[in-house]
C-alpha cells in the first residue's frame, strides 16, 4: 500500500476511519466515543481497557472491529484458574520424541481478555508481557507475535469480591482507559428491536492487517510542534504532587501522579485524533480530547478527592 505523500496517506487513513465507523455502527448502536478511543489505540499501537457492567456490548464491538479490519480475533474469558501457558501457549512431547511448542490464543491480532480482573497476577503477567514485547516466552525460546497486534481488556467496575484488581504499574500499559456508559433510551430501543427479531446484518471488510501496519507507522511520522509537545508534557507533570507545575488543588487531590509513558500517549494519540478529524498536525485541542482516557488510570486520588466525591476525570479537567 504506497501513496505519494503523507498527506495522501492522511487522507486516506481520514476516509477509511469514516468507513470503518459507518460499518460498525451498523451493529453497534451509539457509544460513538468508545469506538472512536478504540480506533484511535489500534491506529497509535496501543492497546485499550474497557470499564463497564455486564450486557454493554463490549464483546460484539470487539467481534466487529476485528471483522471489518480483516483481523484475526480472539477472545480469552479470565477465570481465577487460568494458568499463564492456557494464554501464552506450551510445550508438548510429539511422536517423535522431541518436544514442539504449541501456540495459545494469544497468537492472533485482536485479543478480548474479558474480565481481565477475575484471573491472578501470575497469569494477568503473562498478558502483559505480550502486550509491552510483542512477543512471549516460553521454555527459554522467545516467539514473535503477529503484527498488529492489540489488546482489549474488560473489567467490571461494580463487581469486586474474588477479583484481582490490575496494579498500576500494569494499568500504565493500557493507552486509554475507556468508561462505557448505559445506552439512551432511543439507542436501548433500538438495541432491542435489533436483537430481539431476526434481523441480520453483514459488515464489510475496510482494511486488512498490512494497510493497519502502515497507517500505525503513518500515524508516528506526523510532525508536532515544539507548544503542543510542551502542553502535553506539563500537562503530565501538573498530575504529579511533587512536580514544579503541580497546583496547590493537585497536591491536595491526588497522592501520585501519571508517568512519562503517559506523555507519550498523550502525543501519540494527539496525532492520531489530529488525522481522523482531517488535520495534518495535532493541536493543544486534541491533546485536550484524548487526555482523560489516556491519564484517568495513571492518576491516584487521595483521601480528599474521594471524601469530596471527585472522580479522576473531574481532576484532569482541572488541569487544562
Amino acid at each position: 500500500m504506497q501513496h505519494r505523500s503523507d498527506v495522501e496517506a492522511a487522507d486516506a487513513l481520514k476516509l477509511a476511519y469514516e468507513q470503518i465507523r459507518a460499518e460498525i455502527g451498523k451493529v453497534i448502536i451509539g457509544q460513538d466515543e468508545v469506538i472512536k478511543f478504540v480506533l484511535i489505540s489500534i491506529f497509535s499501537n496501543g492497546h485499550c481497557l474497557l470499564v463497564g457492567v455486564p450486557g454493554l456490548a463490549k464483546t460484539l464491538l470487539v467481534q466487529t472491529v476485528a471483522q471489518v479490519l480483516d483481523l484475526d480475533f480472539k477472545r480469552i474469558q479470565f477465570t481465577p484458574d487460568l494458568m499463564p501457558s492456557d494464554i501464552i501457549g506450551s510445550e508438548i512431547l510429539g511422536e517423535d520424541r522431541n518436544f514442539k511448542f504449541i501456540p495459545g490464543p494469544v497468537f492472533s491480532n485482536i485479543i478480548l481478555a474479558d474480565e481481565i480482573n477475575r484471573t491472578p497476577p501470575k497469569t494477568q503477567a503473562a498478558l502483559l508481557e505480550a502486550m509491552q514485547e510483542k512477543a512471549v516466552t516460553a521454555a527459554g525460546v522467545t516467539h514473535k507475535l503477529a503484527k498488529p497486534f492489540f489488546v482489549l481488556a474488560t473489567q467490571n467496575p461494580i463487581e469486586q469480591e474474588g477479583t484481582y484488581p490490575l496494579p498500576e504499574a500494569q494499568l500504565d500499559r493500557f493507552m486509554f482507559n475507556v468508561a462505557l456508559n448505559y445506552p439512551s433510551f432511543k439507542e436501548e430501543l433500538q438495541v432491542v428491536k435489533n436483537t430481539t427479531s431476526t434481523h441480520q446484518v453483514t459488515v464489510n471488510k475496510q482494511l486488512n492487517a498490512e494497510q493497519i501496519t502502515y497507517f500505525q507507522q503513518l500515524v508516528r511520522n506526523i510532525p508536532v510542534t515544539d507548544n503542543v509537545l510542551e502542553y502535553a508534557v506539563k500537562l503530565v507533570s501538573k498530575t504529579r504532587p511533587g512536580s514544579e507545575f503541580a497546583t496547590p488543588q493537585v497536591k491536595r487531590l491526588l497522592n501520585w501522579g501519571a508517568g512519562p509513558r503517559a506523555s507519550q500517549f498523550l502525543i501519540l494519540g494527539a496525532k492520531c485524533h489530529a488525522v481522523l478529524n482531517g488535520k495534518y498536525s495535532p493541536d493543544i485541542e486534541d491533546i485536550k480530547a484524548v487526555a482523560k482516557p489516556i491519564l484517568s488510570h495513571r492518576i491516584v486520588r487521595s483521601y480528599h478527592a474521594e471524601a469530596e466525591g471527585l472522580s479522576a476525570s473531574d481532576i484532569i479537567e482541572q488541569l487544562f
